[in-house]
C-alpha cells in the first residue's frame, strides 16, 4: 500500500543565487514541519542541510540534499489535508552547478529564492534557464526584506525585466529593513504576523489601514493576470463577477502549472517571517506527479518513442540522477520512480548500458540521516545502496519493459589541474578516490598526460577543484601535490580541407595497408563533433569505417597547434582504398589519424579560450579603477548598472578565464575589500594571434 496518495505528493527543489538564503530557508521548512526540533544557522556552521565539512566551514552549499517532510497548510483543518514534500537543497555557487541541473530534471516543481536587496543575480538567470529547459513550474521567495536596503518592488521589477514577465504578485510586504512586520495575502486580502520565539504561531489579521489601498490596487493586478488565463473567469470577470478565493487558487494552480504565471512571495527566512505560508504556496500551486506531462522515453527493442504515466500499476521506470559516497553505507544512488513499484530485494535493468542490478536496500533521505523503507511508489524519491554499474543520468527498469528516458546533458569543464600522489601509497588510493568523485560527479573528469604521465582532473572552476581536491584528502585519506590551475583552451579549423591518409607495411608475411581520404569542414560555435561515411561503392569495406573513425578520434583528442583537444567540426570519410589480404583494422585506425592531422594543418587551425561571464559589484568611488583594470585582462565591458540605495554600480562584463586567476585578491585591494564579484561560463570564443604565440611556447 502507499503511505501518502501520489496527488499530495511535492517533489520540490530551492535554486538560487549563492547567498540569497537557499539553505535558511530550508532550515526553516525542517523546523516548521517537525522534523528538527532546532534552527541550524548556515552563520553558525550548524546548517542540517549542509552536512560535510567543507560545507559547514565555507558556509556554502556543495551537494543537493535530500529530505522529505509533511505539511498541513496553514487555514487547513490539519492532518487530513497533510501533502508530502521531497525537498531538495541545491548549491547556489556556480562551480557546483551540476547540482542544480540534474536535480531539475527530476522535479516537479521549484521555489527560487532571490536576495530582496540584490533582486536577480547572474547564478538565478542560469538556474531559471534549466527550468526553463526542463519545463518546471516555480513559484518566487523574495527573501532578506530584513536586510539593509532591501526593496521588494526592486527585487520584483528585476524578475519582471530579467527573468519573465508573467512574474505576479500574490504577496506584498508591510515595511523594510528593520520596520519589515509582515506580510499581506493579496488573494485572501488578510494581514499575516509571525509570532513566538522562532516565528512559529502565524497569527492572520485584518490589513493595516495604511496598507489598504496598495493592497487592493495590487491585488486588483494580480487577480486580472489569474483570470487572463481562463476563457471563461475572464468572461465572468468581465461582467463584474468577483471569483471566489476557492476559484483564484485553483486558477492560479492552473496557471502555475501550465508556466503561465510565477507567482511572487516575499519574508525573512533569518528572522522567521513568511516561510510557512511560502510552504502553503507550494501545496496549494505547485504540481504533484500526476499534474505534469507524462515522462517520455524510447523503447529498448523497438526505439520507438514512448510514455510512462505516473501510476503504481505500470511498470517500473525511474531515473538515476545523483551518486553519492556515504561513509556509513557505502555508495547512494538517488532516483527518482517515475511509474511503477520497486521493491528491496528486487532485480532491475539499467536500460543505459544493458546490466541487471540488484536493489538491495532502499532509503529515504534526510539531508545525511537514512530511514530503510521496503518498497518505493510512483511520484517519489529515493536512493538505493550499493548499485554497482548505475551512473548519473542512467534509466532504471523492470526487466519486462525496457525504455531509456531522456538523459541529462552536463557541461564541459573550463579549468583543469596537475595532480601527482604524494607516496607510492597515495598512488593506489588516488586512483580509487579519484575514479569514485567522478562517478559522482559529471562535470569532474579525469585524464592521464601520455607524454609526462602526470593526472590531470578538470572541473568547472577553481573553488570546483579545490573542494574536490580537500575531500579526497578527507575522505580518502590521499596526500597529493596540485599544480597550477590551467585553463582548458580548445582547438577547431576556420576553413574545409581535404588530405590523404596512407599507412602501407611491408615486412615479410602478411603487410599492413590501410588508405583514406578526409574532408573537415567547421562547424558553428558550441556544433560538436560529427562524422559523416560517404564512402561510395565499398571502395573502403564496412569493417574498416568504425575503425576510421576511432582513428580520427584519437587524433582529435590532440590538436595540431598545442596539442588541446578538436571540437566544432565535420569530418567525412568519402575515398580510400584496401588490400584484400593486407588491410586490417589497425592500419585503417592509424590511416585516418594521419589524415585528419593533415587536413587540420591545412584548414587553417585556430584556438579557443573559455570566456566568463562576470558580474563585479563596487562602490561608486572605486568604478574608474575596476574598469581599468578589467580592460588590461581583455575584458569587455556589457553594461554598468546602479544598485541604489547603496551607491553601488554593477559592472556586466565578459572576460577571458585565463585573465581570471587570482581575480579576488586583485578586487580587493583595488577596492579596499568592498569590491565583490561572481562569474560563471559563457562561451568558447577565438584568442587573438598575440595571445596564441604565448599559449603555445608555455605549453610547449
Amino acid at each position: 500500500m502507499r503511505d501518502y496518495p501520489i496527488e499530495k505528493t511535492r517533489n520540490i527543489g530551492i535554486i538560487a543565487h549563492i547567498d540569497a538564503g537557499k539553505t535558511t530557508v530550508s532550515e526553516r521548512v525542517l523546523f516548521y514541519t517537525g522534523i528538527s526540533h532546532k534552527i541550524g544557522e548556515v552563520h553558525e556552521g550548524e546548517a542540517i542541510m549542509d552536512w560535510m565539512e567543507q560545507e559547514r566551514e565555507r558556509g556554502i552549499t556543495i551537494t543537493a540534499a535530500a529530505t522529505t517532510v509533511f505539511w498541513a497548510p496553514t487555514d487547513s483543518s490539519g492532518s487530513g489535508d497533510k501533502i508530502k514534500i521531497n525537498l531538495i537543497d541545491t548549491p547556489g555557487h556556480i562551480d557546483f552547478t551540476v547540482e542544480v541541473k540534474r536535480s531539475l530534471r527530476v522535479l516537479d516543481g521549484a521555489v527560487v529564492v532571490f536576495d530582496g536587496v540584490a533582486g536577480v543575480e547572474p547564478q538565478s538567470e542560469t538556474n531559471w534557464r534549466y527550468a526553463d529547459d526542463y519545463n518546471v513550474p516555480r513559484l518566487c521567495f523574495i527573501n532578506k526584506l530584513d536586510r539593509l536596503g532591501a526593496s521588494f518592488d526592486k527585487s520584483f521589477r528585476s524578475i519582471l525585466e530579467r527573468l519573465s514577465p508573467h512574474a505576479v504578485k500574490i504577496q506584498i510586504p508591510d515595511g523594510h529593513e528593520d520596520k519589515f512586520t509582515g506580510v499581506v495575502d493579496l488573494l485572501e486580502m488578510k494581514f499575516y504576523v509571525f509570532e513566538g520565539e522562532k516565528g512559529e504561531k502565524v497569527i492572520k489579521k485584518e490589513i493595516p489601514a495604511d496598507l489598504v489601498a496598495e493592497a487592493e490596487k495590487e491585488r486588483a493586478i494580480a487577480v486580472e493576470k489569474i483570470v487572463e488565463t481562463d476563457d471563461e473567469a475572464m468572461s465572468q470577470y468581465l461582467e463584474g463577477k468577483e471569483p471566489s478565493l476557492e476559484n483564484l487558487r485553483r486558477l492560479l494552480r492552473k496557471a502555475v502549472i501550465a508556466g503561465k504565471i510565477y507567482p511572487v512571495f516575499c519574508g525573512s527566512a533569518l528572522k522567521n517571517k513568511g516561510v510557512q505560508l511560502m510552504l502553503d504556496a507550494v501545496a496549494y500551486y505547485l504540481p504533484s506527479p500526476l499534474d505534469v506531462p507524462a515522462v517520455k522515453g524510447t523503447e529498448v527493442k523497438t526505439g520507438q518513442e514512448t510514455i510512462r504515466e505516473a501510476r503504481d500499476d505500470a511498470p517500473f521506470a525511474a531515473l538515476a540522477f545523483k551518486v553519492a559516497s556515504d561513509p556509513y553505507v557505502g555508495q547512494l544512488t538517488f532516483f527518482r520512480v517515475y511509474s511503477g513499484v520497486l521493491a528491496a530485494g528486487s532485480y532491475i535493468v539499467n536500460t543505459t548500458n544493458g546490466q541487471q542490478e540488484r536493489i538491495g536496500r532502499i532509503v529515504r533521505l534526510h539531508a545525511n540521516q537514512r530511514e530503510e523503507i521496503k518498497e518505493i511508489h510512483a511520484g517519489n524519491i529515493a536512493a538505493a545502496v550499493g548499485l554497482k554499474n548505475t551512473k548519473t543520468g542512467d534509466t532504471l527498469c523492470a526487466p519486462d519493459s525496457q525504455i531509456i528516458l531522456e538523459r541529462i546533458i552536463f557541461p564541459e569543464p573550463v579549468i583543469s589541474l596537475r595532480i601527482e600522489p604524494k607516496t607510492k601509497a597515495d598512488q593506489e588510493k588516488m586512483g580509487l578516490a579519484l575514479h569514485k568523485l567522478s562517478d559522482e560527479d559529471p562535470t569532474f573528469r579525469v585524464a592521464g598526460d601520455e607524454e609526462t604521465g602526470e593526472t590531470i582532473i578538470s572541473g568547472m572552476g577553481e573553488l570546483h577543484l579545490d573542494v574536490l581536491v580537500d575531500r579526497m584528502k578527507r575522505e580518502f585519506g590521499v596526500g597529493a601535490n596540485v599544480g597550477r590551475p590551467q585553463v582548458a583552451y580548445k582547438e577547431t579549423i576556420s576553413s574545409a580541407a581535404e588530405a590523404e591518409g596512407k599507412y602501407i607495411r611491408q615486412s615479410g608475411g602478411r603487410g599492413q595497408y590501410g588508405h583514406v581520404w578526409l574532408r573537415v569542414e567547421p562547424k558553428e560555435r558550441g556544433g560538436g563533433y560529427e562524422f559523416v561515411d560517404d564512402i561510395k561503392g565499398g571502395v573502403i569495406p564496412q569493417e574498416f569505417i568504425a575503425p576510421s573513425e576511432k582513428g580520427v578520434k584519437e587524433a582529435m583528442s590532440k590538436g595540431v597547434l598545442a596539442g588541446f583537444p578538436m571540437v566544432d567540426m565535420q569530418v567525412t570519410l568519402y575515398d580510400g582504398s584496401y588490400h584484400e589480404v593486407d588491410s586490417s583494422e589497425i592500419a585503417f585506425k592509424i590511416a585516418a589519424s594521419a589524415a585528419l592531422r593533415e587536413a587540420t594543418k591545412r584548414a587553417k587551425p585556430i584556438l579557443l579560450e573559455p570566456i566568463m561571464k562576470v558580474e563585479i559589484i563596487v562602490p561608486e568611488q572605486f568604478l574608474g579603477e575596476t574598469t581599468g583594470d578589467l580592460a588590461s585582462r581583455r575584458g569587455q565591458i556589457m553594461s554598468i548598472n546602479d544598485r541604489s540605495p547603496l551607491n553601488l554600480k554593477v559592472i556586466e562584463s565578459r572576460v577571458p578565464l585565463s585573465e581570471m586567476f587570482g581575480y579576488a585578491t586583485s578586487l580587493r585591494s583595488l577596492t579596499e575589500g568592498r569590491g565583490t564579484f561572481n562569474m560563471e561560463f559563457e562561451l568558447y570564443d577565438i584568442v587573438p594571434n598575440n595571445i596564441v604565440a604565448q599559449i603555445i611556447e608555455g605549453k610547449k
